[in-house]
């Protein structure tokens, strides 16, 4: 008798149906952090209030696990480490927040997670890997071609910071690319995933803060922007975010785990109507769809010919 289609033969999900179920809820968390990232620059934080919160939280939530873990944190190499940190740290933290800033949650959401397949095909062949083909090829070229229609406009007009944010966007998601190779080349669990990434980045963030070279005005901000950004930043992306894309790397792989992409850009688009007053543009209406699109052909694999000599 077969099996329904993503379920095991005893009744339960399959290891790719429970990635994927994981990567749904990325989206929704990821759709979250995108609005956060716009709605900054209206509240009485600073970014690196955002950032202490986003790598704080889960630190203070996970210690006894990550202590638990600590000689296989050690025990990484700096290669992936690297990766790890910087692609998804302090660097691509402030960024996406400043390129954020500058433009609109539907930027943010489009840009950032919509060129991760882009950057990671990159480094793949730069790696020696796979080369693009086929609707692959055809799922990038609609990528770029989404985020041109994006940004058109803003050029046409030389919109100094708007062309600003979007290159910071677009910078930030080369680095995100960076932490998803960086997770499939650690032998670690989400949770020392999340160890790996946050302990780094938060005393860098801490450094930065007490040396005065990022102002803070964490003491002096509001309750309800700090109870906000700790249950988004901190809890959502920091925690659950984590946890859940570090699984989907581990079930489904860089590639088919940046199909994240695809569904983000709609969800940011959204819910900026209601929750941010954003209405989209000519320019968004036209350029996520493309980007959408272009993220699920991406990430369509190629069916391998079957060998003459099998």
């Amino acid at each position: 008798m077969e099996s329904t289609p993503g379920v095991g033969r005893s009744g339960s999900l399959s290891p790719q149906t429970v990635g994927y179920l994981a990567l749904l809820l990325t989206v929704t968390i990821w759709a979250a952090f995108a609005l956060s990232a716009r709605a900054l620059s209206a509240s009485t934080l600073l970014p690196a209030d955002a950032a202490l919160l986003r790598f704080g939280v889960p630190l203070v939530v996970l210690a006894p696990a990550l202590w638990r873990r600590r000689r296989r944190l050690a025990a990484v190499r700096l290669g992936p480490a690297v990766k790890i940190i910087c692609g998804a740290g302090v660097p691509f933290f402030l960024a996406a927040m400043y390129g954020g800033s500058l433009t609109s949650a539907a930027f943010v959401g489009a840009i950032v997670p919509g060129m991760v397949p882009l950057f990671v095909s990159a480094l793949m062949v730069a790696g020696g890997k796979s080369v693009p083909r086929g609707t692959q090829s055809a799922g990038l070229a609609l990528i770029v071609a989404g985020v041109v229609a994006l940004v058109w406009r803003h050029t046409a007009a030389l919109d100094a910071d708007a062309l600003l944010g979007v290159g910071t966007l677009l910078v930030a998601s080369g680095l995100w690319a960076l932490y998803t190779v960086g997770l499939r080349e650690v032998d670690l669990d989400p949770v020392g995933s999340i160890g790996l990434l946050c302990l780094p980045s938060f005393a860098v963030i801490a450094l930065l803060t007490l040396t005065g070279i990022l102002p803070t005005g964490l003491a002096r901000a509001a309750g309800g922007d700090i109870a906000l950004f700790l249950v988004v930043q901190g809890l959502g992306v920091g925690l659950c975010a984590g946890l859940l894309y570090a699984f989907a790397i581990r079930r489904l792989g860089p590639e088919r785990s940046s199909v994240v992409g695809s569904l983000s850009p709609v969800a940011v688009v959204l819910l900026a109507i209601p929750l941010l007053d954003e209405s989209p543009t000519l320019s968004v209406m036209v350029g996520v769809p493309l980007i959408t699109l272009g993220v699920a052909l991406a990430n369509r694999r190629p069916r391998s010919k079957v060998s003459a000599h099998a």
